[in-house]
């Protein structure tokens, strides 16, 4: 049943969050968009792999090192501890695909492009918009999947923040580094930045902070009847953007992996994934 819940309130906040008035002009939401954002030449397009192939370093190794944090329906723990999602599952078979394992790290999102630059990871793969810091900073994936940052409210004072307008007066939490903290910066609204997207939520929940901005492929896995959050809900979303893995720049490993999407979704299995987790409305075509 959750899962035909993702999948109907995805269906509504991908394609269809107009009603606050966000801006559909990509560069508002910080997405280059398609396969404008990704890379066409591999490790020739920059010189972060200077010194060889990333793609060898990591089948030398013998692991793809996954920076993530804690995302449902994208990167989370299941039963026991193992990692799963869609990212995750993709992550895998991504690895499985040039021969090597998956290793999931948790990671301090604001630091993600230090994290990566200093080889305590291989990829950025959590469900990471594809901002125009991120986009300069990294070797990019083509998008993968539309998304959009919502609005959370306790359900009971959602009918008083229907607009932008209306948001002046709450005080927001959102996840330091992330295209929220940039969609509310934006507003110039009041926000406490936290560690991660889960913890935004445990903030409002706690009354702490009075309302917060998340991802709706997020929002429509952890908010509302039948979650941990049934008091939340969603009111607006405040842009359109898409999602996108990052390399080191110049990583052969991001033309590797859009070669691989590009398979992934011609045979199937892609879109099988997506369906497992409850967001093939999002998915991009390959």
């Amino acid at each position: 049943m959750k899962k035909i819940v993702v999948f109907m309130l995805t269906m509504v906040m991908v394609f269809s969050l107009t009603a606050c008035g966000g801006s559909d002009d990509k560069s508002d939401s910080g997405s280059d968009g398609g396969a404008s954002s990704g890379t066409e030449s591999g490790a020739d397009s920059g010189s972060g792999a200077s010194d060889g192939s990333d793609l060898e370093y990591v089948k030398d190794k013998g692991t793809l090192v996954v920076g993530i944090t804690d995302f449902e329906p994208m990167d989370y723990k299941g039963d026991g501890d193992e990692w799963i999602g869609f990212d995750a599952d993709m992550a895998k078979a991504f690895a499985e695909s040039i021969g090597v394992e998956a290793e999931f790290v948790e990671i301090d999102w604001d630091n993600k492009i230090m994290e990566l630059d200093g080889k305590t990871i291989d990829c950025v793969w959590n469900g990471m918009t594809l901002t125009d810091e991120v986009t300069s900073a990294m070797e990019c994936s083509n998008a993968y999947c539309n998304n959009a940052q919502v609005v959370i409210v306790p359900a009971s004072e959602a009918d008083k923040y229907q607009d932008t307008d209306s948001l002046s007066d709450l005080s927001f939490a959102v996840e330091a580094g992330s295209a929220g903290e940039a969609a509310v910066a934006a507003l110039e609204l009041e926000y406490t930045p936290v560690k991660a997207q889960s913890d935004a939520l445990m903030e409002v929940a706690a009354g702490t902070s009075s309302a917060a901005v998340i991802d709706s492929l997020m929002a429509a896995a952890m908010v509302g009847e039948g979650t941990g959050y049934a008091d939340l809900t969603y009111t607006c979303g405040l842009n359109d953007e898409e999602y996108g893995v990052g390399f080191r720049k110049g990583s052969d490993l991001a033309k590797a992996l859009n070669d691989y999407f590009a398979a992934a979704y011609a045979d199937g299995s892609m879109m099988e994934c997506a369906e497992t987790y409850g967001v093939q409305a999002a998915i991009i075509e390959q």
